[in-house]
């Protein structure tokens, strides 16, 4: 048996009932967690704010800094488990999620397991959005496998590893990762790369059947917001294999995907194009994807101009 500490974490009071829907999915476990540790910003008035709503049962810690990533490592360095697993303050656990995370680490080569992330769309999912694209919106996409498997990295809103990993390799970078309204993101990929390479004989493994439930606003169903989020993601990768210490398979899984993307999602609706939500979608890839590489473009000529300085 090893003990779980669910990690999650909030930058505003707007976001409370969403954080106490979180809360209480993690309460009500099949397998309850060790203890579950909310992490603040460190603004004194959103301390005060949600330190008179959790008690007992939800440890507060408040972060150093602001940002997703110095968060999630201000929680790691607090928590008390042999697990550490990750959920977002938008988003609710299946009953078994903790159960079926944790199964897998009976296996000690087993160092990281996530699982799937389905989408809660307010309002309803716009025609025009295509399910491979779900990652925009931070869950599980269309072109990802559906078995359990071993992967590169889990996605951020469910995820868990073994807490001797971060003893190993260190914390997740805080130049990536979400920052208020910046939407950079990536940090999993890159510390999951560091734990492989590090470890080659060790693996991050995807369990889809241990499920979160994730809320996607209404502010997420504009296609600025995609462009924005497309564009970001470039830069983040860019970030990522600037690592000298990565080595040459740091794009793995975008090269797999860009290859289901120009084999399978764009031919399919290439070729029912007369239908109005299919040459939308296909937009959609287009200006997405054309977004990630702009980005990434970005990202390296930055980058590079900072290496050269």
């Amino acid at each position: 048996m090893v003990d779980v500490s669910v990690i999650v974490s909030t930058y505003s009071e707007e976001r409370a009932g969403d954080v106490r829907d979180c809360v209480e999915s993690l309460k009500r476990q099949s397998r309850p967690p060790q203890e579950i540790i909310l992490v603040l910003d460190p603004r004194p008035s959103l301390v005060d704010f949600f330190r008179s709503r959790f008690h007992d049962d939800v440890r507060i810690v408040v972060s150093e800094r602001f940002g997703l990533s110095n968060a999630r490592n201000a929680g790691i360095r607090s928590a008390n488990g042999d697990i550490v697993a990750f959920i977002d303050d938008d988003a609710v656990a299946d009953f078994e999620w903790i159960k079926n995370l944790v199964e897998l680490y009976e296996n000690p080569k087993i160092v990281g397991v996530g699982g799937y992330i389905a989408p809660i769309w307010e309002n309803g999912v716009p025609a025009w959005f295509p399910a491979e694209l779900n990652w925009v919106v931070g869950c599980s996409y269309k072109g990802l496998p559906e078995e359990r498997r071993s992967v590169r990295n889990p996605i951020g809103c469910n995820m868990s590893f073994r807490k001797s990993v971060f003893d190993a390799v260190g914390y997740f970078r805080s130049d990536l990762g979400r920052f208020g309204k910046v939407l950079l993101g990536s940090e999993e990929p890159e510390l999951s790369l560091r734990v492989l390479n590090r470890f080659p004989e060790f693996r991050i493994v995807f369990e889809p059947h241990a499920v979160v439930y994730h809320k996607v606003s209404r502010g997420r169903r504009k296609i600025m917001y995609v462009f924005r989020r497309s564009f970001y993601e470039g830069i983040s990768k860019a970030l990522v294999v600037s690592n000298k210490n990565i080595d040459g398979e740091g794009l793995s899984t975008e090269n797999q995907y860009l290859k289901y993307l120009l084999g399978v999602a764009v031919p399919s609706r290439i070729k029912h194009c007369y239908r109005l939500e299919n040459l939308s979608q296909l937009l959609m890839l287009v200006l997405s994807t054309g977004a990630v590489l702009l980005g990434f473009s970005v990202g390296r000529l930055t980058t590079n101009r900072k290496d050269s300085l």
